[in-house]
């Protein structure tokens, strides 16, 4: 069984916005929607999305795709996934992903639990682009990870290393249980850290692994509108180079917005200021002139869109 739990109950500060972080959307699709459907494809068949701030919104949003529990009160990573109760009991492996996390592909997520197949913990690391303030992933002599320090914990030696925690693990889900009930508060913060697990499981001669991600984009955290904007224009990049090299033709790739769950067939050209979003479908040959916004819409094999269209569905 593989299960997952999606750490989704913060307000998000820096985003200033009364609406729960997790909801702000990456190419009109919430984040935690855009995390929860790539974790299915990742193999996930039992997902649990710890939420908080706002849950009524977050589980309204996620109604049908995944199980919930609350995190109330908020006392850190470790006692988020304590509250998923519903999966003490089962067998097989349990990665757990940070619901502000969205551009992470679905094939990183398998390499997550594919590292348990000679571990019994796994995080995923990287060395990021930009400011560096991530716990960082302490190796001994032989490279096996030891331990990982936050970085307002860090000596300067520690600060000097560049790999770095990127908030993502996978367990071997009843020794996570097992090594939750040793975790303390005992910490400035007053917090129940996931990161303590690694010394914890150490301590108890399990094999923690590291898999890192060399494109540390896709790993980054979403804190603040500005990282939200940093995410929308990676994704969108990501999105529209692989329809270029599937046949798809792009007047100009920096204004065509493109979904994830958009598909789009061969010898489609798309003019710049398009927006396609939700399960939109544009069949082969299909033209869409500037400045349409399509959704949840049908372009049929051949056929011209616009100029200047608006397609949503309709309220019943």
């Amino acid at each position: 069984m593989k299960n997952a739990i999606v750490m989704a109950a913060g307000k998000g500060t820096r985003m200033h916005s009364d609406q729960p972080k997790v909801l702000h959307r990456i190419l009109d699709e919430p984040m935690a929607g855009l995390i929860v459907n790539n974790l299915k494809k990742a193999g996930a068949e039992r997902i649990v999305s710890i939420v908080g701030y706002g849950h009524e919104l977050v589980e309204a949003a996620l109604a049908g795709t995944c199980e919930f529990a609350v995190q109330e009160p908020q006392l850190g990573t470790g006692h988020a996934v304590m509250q998923a109760r519903q999966l003490e009991a089962e067998k097989g492996l349990t990665v757990v992903v940070n619901g502000d996390g969205p551009c992470v592909r679905p094939e990183t997520y398998a390499r997550l639990y594919e590292a348990l197949e000679h571990a019994e913990m796994a995080i995923m690391t990287a060395v990021p682009e930009y400011d560096n303030r991530f716990g960082r992933v302490i190796r001994g002599a032989d490279g096996s990870v030891e331990k990982i320090v936050e970085y307002k914990d860090c000596t300067e030696e520690e600060r000097a290393v560049k790999e770095t925690n990127m908030g993502f693990y996978a367990f071997r889900n009843e020794l996570l249980f097992e090594g939750l009930k040793e975790l303390t508060n005992n910490n400035a913060q007053h917090e129940y850290y996931i990161t303590d697990l690694v010394e914890i499981f150490i301590r108890h001669g399990y094999k923690v692994a590291a898999v890192q991600v060399e494109d540390c984009m896709e790993v980054q955290g979403v804190n603040d509108n500005i990282e939200l904007a940093r995410a929308s224009a990676y994704l969108q990049q990501r999105i529209n180079t692989g329809l270029m090299a599937s046949g798809v033709t792009m007047v100009d790739p920096n204004t065509a917005y493109i979904g994830p769950y958009v598909t789009i067939g061969h010898d489609v050209v798309i003019h710049p200021n398009v927006c396609l979003y939700g399960n939109t479908k544009v069949e082969d040959g299909a033209v869409i002139l500037p400045g349409s916004y399509l959704r949840d819409a049908l372009v049929g094999q051949g056929e011209t869109i616009g100029p200047n269209v608006y397609s949503v569905p309709t309220e019943d």
